[in-house]
């Protein structure tokens, strides 16, 4: 329970600063003059996606919350055989980090209206992101050849279940994710300053998810890994 609490908490803060990192709190009626915005020829931000992203972002931590909560009471018990966790999953958190660093590289080329770096960087986190989906299941073929896919002990359930989830939440991601390179590669040169910002705006949204995805990702993999036995006992002690 402590685990989820505070992982929920930690969630809840990063998207409360992104959130108001936005721009959602501002007071336009009390502003002169031209706006930040407005000069650096990005649109104002659209509340609506902001808000939206940012509300699944913290239904999407809960759910990895009370699945990491379950995972770590389960691991308590008796019939529980740790999984020997296949070397492929510390290639897979490599491209993992790779993708998340290249959409915030692509950021920074956005608003410097570097059209080819924003196209190189987003390319290469699709290419990675898939690779890293190809290496989850690498895993599972490895395990499964090890004649973990039939054993039905609650360790491999777990595995399976992590894995299988926060591998949908990054398929969800690519979709928004070709849609932004689709518009980044039928951008004319040169392009409207509108234009520009709501690619920009695009690119923004695609890193925070992939930073979401990221973080995500190096919690279960500790988990996995094992790395937390001593939180997790330090946790179950202060609780009885």
């Amino acid at each position: 329970m402590i685990v989820t609490v505070i992982f929920m908490v930690v969630i809840a803060v990063l998207v409360g600063w992104w959130v108001s990192r936005q721009g959602l709190t501002a007071k336009p009626w009390l502003e002169v003059g031209v706006s930040g915005d407005a000069r650096s020829g990005e649109p104002s931000v659209r509340p609506t996606v902001t808000i939206g992203l940012g509300t699944f972002l913290v239904v999407a931590g809960s759910l990895f919350s009370l699945l990491v909560s379950a995972y770590s009471m389960r691991q308590g018990m008796a019939d529980w055989q740790s999984l020997p966790m296949p070397t492929v999953l510390w290639f897979s958190t490599g491209l993992l980090i790779l993708s998340s660093v290249s959409l915030q590289m692509a950021v920074i080329a956005s608003r410097r209206g570097e059209h080819d770096a924003i196209r190189s960087g987003l390319l290469a986190a699709g290419v990675a992101s898939l690779a890293f989906l190809g290496g989850q299941l690498l895993a599972w073929r490895e395990l499964a050849a090890s004649g973990r896919f039939t054993v039905a002990d609650p360790a491999t359930a777990f595995f399976y279940l992590l894995t299988a989830i926060h591998g949908l939440h990054v398929l969800g991601g690519l979709v928004a994710l070709s849609r932004t390179t689709i518009k980044a590669f039928v951008l004319s040169q040169p392009c409207t300053p509108q234009a520009l910002g709501e690619l920009t705006q695009s690119v923004k949204l695609c890193a925070v998810y992939w930073h979401f995805l990221l973080l995500v990702w190096l919690v279960l993999f500790s988990f996995l890994m094992r790395w937390t036995d001593d939180l997790v006992a330090f946790c179950r002690g202060l609780l009885t």
